[in-house]
């Protein structure tokens, strides 16, 4: 990573982006968007820039001999000055929201600045989020601020890290003006890398307003961009959604591992790519509870840890109904969506039990699901997991660090898995199944303890973005204008597979008392 100061320059030249803009080129303006500029900066300053990130896009080259000063990066990616091939434009969407419809949503303090393709050929949007008002904001400032644009790049390089899809920050810059919410905050600027936009809630615009010919165009787009092997046939709405199915089980099965919880799965923060997208309100579980939320505004607990894979399903199904009018036969075709939407719990399930077939110790076995078929790596894991699960809710035991002393316990050594138990927990439940565990993983194959251990460590992280460090680094950038907080964190979350002393505290779970009354913004 890079973190520059106002003035600090580096080898001089220019930063190239490559644009190839197919959404702006290929969809009508007027209908799936809005051509628009970012408001100019005043002051801009650079606070964050993600170097690995750009090298990968291909904007600078390995060892740093295209790295553009701050100064300039500063005006490139607050607005004040945009790289030729830009073509900022706000995209419609609409969006059901708590589960309440809002037709007219789009972007209200976003840009999508334009494509590009990465070193590998992969087609990625740039877009900018906090740049100004648009034609969708709705009364709203467009603006944003330093706290919530830097939690998005804390929370989504964590989530890289841990190999979940994800969205990633590029840059921040601090806009030199103060944005309006219950106090006068540092405005900010972020530039966000997706492998696109489009969203349910941008089918559920066009749908709403029955522009079924917008709807086949936005359909056709989309397919050719993250489908293009899909046949192009009349199967090809059913195979499309049978992919976004897979995609979001395979990403809500990742959440669940890493104990995520998004706090606010309206569908228009449901991207068929089948990436993380919109770090608002979202924070990672730490002692283990399903009813387990932060997001201020999710009185009810809609989106709630547990409830997120049916979330999901819900929010697949507002997508079917806009497939609707793409289908030959309507009435065969909505029996075939309703049998693929059925099919994701299972779908999920199966992605879920996969990976705790990893995290427990089994994943040899999990790699030879394939072949064996699932229902023996389900009935290996099932039960162990369901017990599992049951013992850190009754001991109101850390989820993140349960996963990762288990591997320890997998040599023998429970002294860090057992004292993560709450003083009134009955030991011995955790001891019967520890003996029940080990004995799974002899019959499971016989690995030695050690082997065992090393992989389980690979897939049960020791980091992760924990709340209250999250909390202190954005109070610190934001408030003081201090961003070392913030730096040591983003250090410590690169290797969270690792266990480093340096970063220790860092890896310790809040207080319960502290944990019990944390509450998340979405920071609009």
């Amino acid at each position: 990573m890079m973190f520059l100061p106002e003035g600090t320059a580096s080898p001089e030249a220019s930063i190239r982006i490559p644009f190839d803009n197919t959404y702006a080129s290929q969809l009508s303006s007027g209908v799936f968007f809005e051509p628009w500029q970012p408001a100019a900066a005043p002051a801009p300053q650079l606070l964050f820039f993600n170097e690995p990130l750009a090298i990968n896009l291909g904007l600078q080259a390995p060892r740093g001999e295209s790295v553009s000063t701050a100064e300039e990066l500063a005006q490139i990616f607050s607005g004040n000055r945009l790289p030729d091939g830009a073509q900022p434009i706000a995209q419609a969407y609409a969006g059901h929201q708590f589960g309440h419809f809002s037709p007219q949503l789009g972007d209200g303090r976003a840009l999508l600045v334009g494509e590009l393709l990465d070193r590998q050929g992969k087609r990625r949007d740039l877009a900018f989020k906090g740049s100004g008002r648009t034609p969708f904001s709705r009364g709203g400032d467009g603006k944003a601020a330093v706290g919530p644009m830097l939690r998005e790049v804390l929370v989504g390089e964590c989530m890289h890290a841990l190999g979940i899809p994800t969205t990633r920050a590029l840059a921040v810059v601090a806009t030199g003006e103060a944005v309006y919410r219950e106090q006068a905050l540092p405005g900010a600027v972020l530039t966000r890398i997706a492998s696109s936009h489009i969203r349910v809630g941008t089918f559920e615009f066009f749908s709403a307003r029955r522009m079924t010919a917008a709807i086949k165009q936005l359909f056709d787009y989309t397919v050719a961009r993250h489908d293009p092997h899909l046949p192009d046939d009349a199967d090809r709405p059913f195979a499309f959604f049978h992919a976004v199915c897979r995609r979001q089980a395979s990403l809500l099965a990742d959440w669940t591992a890493a104990g995520f919880i998004h706090g606010v799965m309206n569908t228009d923060n449901m991207v068929l790519s089948g990436e993380t997208i919109d770090y608002g309100p979202c924070a990672f579980m730490e002692a283990y509870d399903p009813a387990t939320k932060f997001s201020s505004i999710d009185q009810h607990g809609r989106y709630a840890f547990g409830n997120q894979p049916g979330i999901a399903q819900w929010n697949l199904a507002r997508l079917a109904e806009c497939l609707l009018p793409l289908l030959p036969n309507e009435d065969e075709g909505v029996q075939v969506l309703s049998d693929a939407l059925e099919a994701f719990p299972a779908m999920y399930q199966q992605a879920w039990l996969m990976r705790a077939a990893a995290k427990l110790g089994m994943a040899h076995w999990a790699g030879e699901g394939a072949d064996r078929g699932f229902a023996q790596v389900q009935a290996a894991t099932e039960h162990l997991l369901k017990d599992w699960l049951t013992l850190l809710h009754a001991g109101h035991a850390d989820y993140t660090l349960s996963w990762r002393y288990l591997c320890d316990a997998a040599q023998g050594r429970e002294d860090r898995l057992r004292s993560l138990f709450s003083d009134t927990f009955d030991q011995s439940q955790l001891t019967a199944w520890l003996a029940r565990w080990r004995e799974q993983l002899t019959a499971s194959g016989g690995v030695d303890a050690a082997g065992v251990a090393d992989a389980m460590r690979r897939v049960n992280p020791w980091m992760i973005a924990r709340n209250a460090s999250v909390e202190n680094a954005l109070a610190a950038a934001s408030a003081q204008g201090d961003l070392q907080p913030f730096k040591r964190l983003m250090q410590a979350l690169q290797n969270p597979f690792e266990e480093l002393d340096a970063f220790a505290d860092l890896a310790a779970p809040a207080p319960r008392e502290q944990a019990q009354c944390y509450k998340t913004f979405c920071g609009t």
